[in-house]
Order: structure tokens, then C-alpha cells, then sequence
């Protein structure tokens, strides 16, 4: 089969679907791929940039090439090209999730080790909202600073008090705090690890990928659905996890060694598939490349593109980031 007009960049299932996401979502974020050394992924960037420019190398199969779209799009931010760093790739959610949702579980007796865990937590969680935000529009380094701060501090504040809460709480009440706590902090954590986007916009572009400008309505449209998604990610696992702590706890799981007690827990919710079913899952409750009409931007950017294109350029797309 010849490859040489292969569309590397075509997607594999339809996007304007929830199972084409659902498929796509579940290749990319594979944990699988985040244990493969950074070689092996600057190898599949080459093979696809030489496939965008036509130059498929000889004995190529569409497999390899499938591949290794697979491979890029797993490590490499979609606004920079750029590698992501490991710890902040959805790849990593599967096995970053149980490690620190293990621990959370153990070391929670204590005011200092709740605390520590959930900064643990949210440090992971701004680290993941940072990685893959709308990278279109720069940020300094200075910005990332005060954005982690924000983030960390408001929503550890939120998480660790509604989780001191459950100890005073009605056991109706106190059964859904937890996730509460987790639901709150992402909807903080995000927000403010990408406030840049708010306050100044994100990039916007026709159907062609032409710039248009920058818009702060854009970015509430998909920092929001972001938050869903995020929430939605954390709901299955979290009841799960509660569960156990109040079941598994009384009934065994107390009499194993800390140690063994920590994988036990983080095994659980790994092994049910909870986050390998879910992460996929919620990453494809919106499409990842979002549109908005026109006539719903600000009215300076809205009159700059109907200036320009009249009513040829109906809705602008951005990405909303996972």
C-alpha cells in the first residue's frame, strides 16, 4: 500500500462523537506509553513530521505510522510540538493517581499527614492543569509561579477543610464530603493554574487553523468543561476509595502492614479499572479542539473577524486542553 499521501494528522475515529473520542482518548492515553524512554518518542516526532511533509521512509507500514501518532500524541503538547513532561501527561494519570490516592487512603489519621497528602495531591493536579492547558498564548515564569501558589493554596485549603469536616459531620453528610473536597479543589485548581487564559484570553482560529484573535469567553467555555471532565475523572474512584476506607478498613485491611495496606488501596482502584476506564472517559465528554460562534465573542473581537470575513467564518475553535 502506498503511503505516501498518508494523512498523518487525519483522526483515526470521529470526533464529533463520544465513542470515536472514547476510542481515541483511550489510545492516547495509554499507560503503557508512559513508561517508554524519551528516544523512543523523539523517534515516532520524526516519523510524523516526516510523514506531514510527505516523506514516508520505505517499508513504513500504516500500523507504524498509526503508532506512532499514538506515541506523539501522548507526549507532545497539540499547540507547541513540544515534549510534556512526564508527571503532567494524562499517561500518567493511571499510575500517578493510585500511587498518591494509595497514600492519601494510608496517612489520614493525622491533621499533618492529610495535609501532606492532599498538597502532594493538588501540587500533582496544578502540574497536570499546567501541562495541558491552551499553550497557544506565552506564559512567564513568573506567571507559573503565582499560578501554582494560588492553585495549591486554595485548593488545599478547600480539600483539607471539607475533608476535617467529615470528622464532625452526619454519616449521610460525611459520605460525600471527600469528594466534595475533590470536586471543590479541581474546581480551584484549575481555574487558577490557567488564570493567564482568563485574564488575557486564548487563541482562536478559523476552520483552517488562521488566527483570529484572543478570547476570554473562549477560555471560560473550555476551562468549564475542563472542570467537568476533571470531576467526573475523580467521582467513580473516590466513592470507591471512601468505600473501602469505611468497609475494607474494618473488615482487614487494617491488620496488613502499612506498607501493604498503601498498595492494597491503590491496587483497588487501579485494578477495577476505575481510572484506566475513567480518565479516557472523561477526556471525551467534549471534543478537544471546542468552537464557539462568533456571535457569542466579545464584541471587539467579534466585530474585528466580521470586518475581515464577513459571515464566511461562522464559529472560531480553540483548544480547550484536557
Amino acid at each position: 500500500m502506498a503511503l505516501s499521501g498518508f494523512d498523518i494528522d487525519s483522526p483515526r475515529w470521529d470526533q464529533s462523537t463520544f465513542i470515536g473520542r472514547l476510542k481515541h482518548f483511550a489510545n492516547i492515553t495509554d499507560w503503557r506509553t508512559a513508561l517508554l524512554p524519551d528516544s523512543r518518542l523523539d523517534e515516532a516526532k520524526t516519523l510524523v513530521e516526516t510523514c506531514r511533509v510527505g516523506s514516508v521512509p520505505p517499508g513504513t507500514t500504516e500500523e507504524q505510522l498509526h503508532y506512532a501518532k499514538k506515541l506523539y500524541d501522548s507526549a507532545f503538547h497539540p499547540d507547541t510540538g513540544e515534549r510534556m513532561n512526564l508527571i503532567g501527561r494524562m499517561s500518567f494519570q493511571v499510575p500517578g493517581g493510585m500511587a498518591i490516592t494509595g497514600c492519601m487512603l494510608q496517612f489520614y489519621r493525622t491533621v499533618p499527614a492529610v495535609v501532606f497528602w492532599q498538597w502532594v495531591n493538588q501540587s500533582f493536579n496544578a502540574l497536570v492543569n499546567y501541562t495541558n492547558r491552551n499553550a497557544a498564548s506565552p506564559i512567564t515564569t513568573t506567571q507559573i509561579g503565582v499560578a501554582y501558589l494560588t492553585a495549591t493554596s486554595t485548593a488545599l485549603a478547600t480539600a483539607v477543610g471539607l475533608n476535617l469536616y467529615t470528622k464532625k459531620a452526619p454519616p449521610l453528610v460525611a459520605r460525600w464530603v471527600p469528594f466534595a473536597a475533590v470536586a471543590s479543589a479541581n474546581c480551584v485548581n484549575i481555574p487558577m493554574m490557567r488564570q493567564q487564559e482568563l485574564l488575557n484570553g486564548i487563541a482562536v482560529t478559523d476552520e483552517n487553523g488562521n488566527k483570529l484573535g484572543h478570547s476570554k469567553k473562549a477560555a471560560v467555555k473550555g476551562i468549564t468543561q475542563v472542570v467537568v471532565s476533571r470531576v467526573t475523572m475523580a467521582a467513580p474512584g473516590m466513592s470507591t476509595c471512601q468505600r473501602f476506607r469505611r468497609e475494607g478498613g474494618r473488615e482487614g485491611l487494617e491488620n496488613l502492614s502499612p506498607n501493604l495496606q498503601t498498595m492494597e488501596r491503590g491496587a483497588l482502584v487501579g485494578c477495577v479499572g476505575v481510572l484506566v476506564f475513567m480518565v479516557p472517559a472523561a477526556c471525551s465528554l467534549f471534543p478537544q479542539q471546542c468552537s464557539m460562534a462568533v456571535s457569542k465573542l466579545e464584541p471587539e473581537l467579534r466585530e474585528s473577524i466580521v470586518s475581515r470575513y464577513g459571515d464566511r467564518v461562522p464559529y472560531v475553535y480553540f483548544n480547550k486542553g484536557l
